[in-house]
């Protein structure tokens, strides 16, 4: 039973401690707009997202409105561009410009980014997927909203070292490319080890196969929310430590669930996953750094950061698991070094 207490509390955590719903991703199969014709394949793309995802903008700011609940952006995802281009595709050039196309169905339907530029090379490289990660700093170059990223690595088949020679390569391009813009471009890439198919967050999200036609994933983040209520158990053991990451983990993902199932609803796609990401901001208080010294480090990076990290992880996907059936994602914690 929900009391005035548990709602007050919420309240305290979006208005004061930064907790957001970090984003309302659609992910979209791309598998049906497969055509061997390079321009029919793109216009059943753009034709593909801009159907499925007309109403995202819209409904995201109705629940905002309706529920007081911060939904920071609208994101969509879709199947890995290797996949669906291969058969149109002759050369990178022609992968670039389906990066156009997701680019301009983004915009058309208020994405604030669009993820899939993707290729799934963890034991070997297709034609189509080399042809692809050479395309990277072209088409990320002249695209406002596409996110790439390659998925290199898993724990089933070990690392795929030519890949990541190419992707080194690929690295020093992009941040050469746009060195007058602090190298941005390479902040709409990501590089995998054991991709999940299911990621809302940018810029590693796509749209695995395994995955129905359309789904909805949230991605949930609240760092001053965690770091807040360790505050409170300061000096307090250890068991204790970890019931309030899980506690508070459970609540955090609960905002997120009653999103998720409203956006559902309100767009007829059926409810994937929520992803509870403790994912920092420039905003003060919500640092993923922050919650390991008051853990207990001296200070991140020191002696006992792996271990504190590897904790925090673990009590936030016990809690998560506690409060929705559907927590996927990636779920853990965006390290400091990369995020902070």
């Amino acid at each position: 039973m929900i009391n005035i207490w548990e709602v007050n509390e919420t309240n305290k955590m979006v208005e004061q401690e930064n907790l957001d719903v970090r984003t309302i991703t659609i992910g979209i199969s791309l598998l049906e707009c497969i055509d061997s014709d390079l321009k029919k394949l793109n216009e059943n793309i753009y034709n593909r997202i801009t159907t499925v995802a007309k109403d995202l903008a819209a409904v995201g700011e109705k629940i905002e409105n309706e529920y007081g609940i911060p939904i920071v952006n609208k994101r969509i995802s879709v199947t890995p561009i290797a996949l669906v281009g291969g058969a149109a595709c002759k050369t990178p050039e022609d992968f670039a410009t389906i990066a156009d196309t997701l680019d301009r169905a983004a915009k058309t339907v208020g994405a604030n980014l669009i993820g899939g530029y993707s290729a799934l090379v963890s034991k070997g490289m297709t034609k189509a997927d080399e042809m692809l990660i050479h395309s990277i700093p072209m088409a990320l170059c002249r695209t406002e909203r596409v996110c790439s990223s390659v998925n290199l690595a898993s724990t089933k088949t070990g690392i795929n070292m030519d890949a990541v020679k190419l992707m080194g390569e690929i690295l020093l391009e992009l941040a050469e490319q746009s060195k007058d813009r602090d190298s941005a471009d390479c902040m709409k890439l990501v590089v995998f080890c054991n991709a999940p198919d299911d990621n809302p967050f940018m810029a590693g999200a796509f749209h695995g196969v395994t995955e129905a036609d359309a789904i909805i994933n949230v991605g949930v983040s609240g760092p001053g929310v965690v770091k807040t209520a360790l505050e409170k158990v300061r000096g307090e053991n250890f068991e204790v430590l970890c019931e309030t990451i899980k506690k508070t983990a459970f609540k955090v993902t609960r905002v997120g669930q009653l999103v998720a199932q409203e956006a559902s609803r309100l767009l007829n796609i059926p409810f994937g996953i929520v992803d509870l990401s403790l994912a920092p901001t420039p905003a003060i208080g919500d640092s993923v750094a922050d919650i390991l010294c008051e853990i207990g480090l001296e200070y991140a990076g020191a002696p006992g950061t792996t271990a504190a990290l590897a904790m925090l992880n673990d009590q936030v996907k016990k809690g998560g698991v506690m409060a929705s059936s559907y927590v996927g994602g990636l779920s853990g914690a965006f390290i400091p070094v990369s995020e902070d």
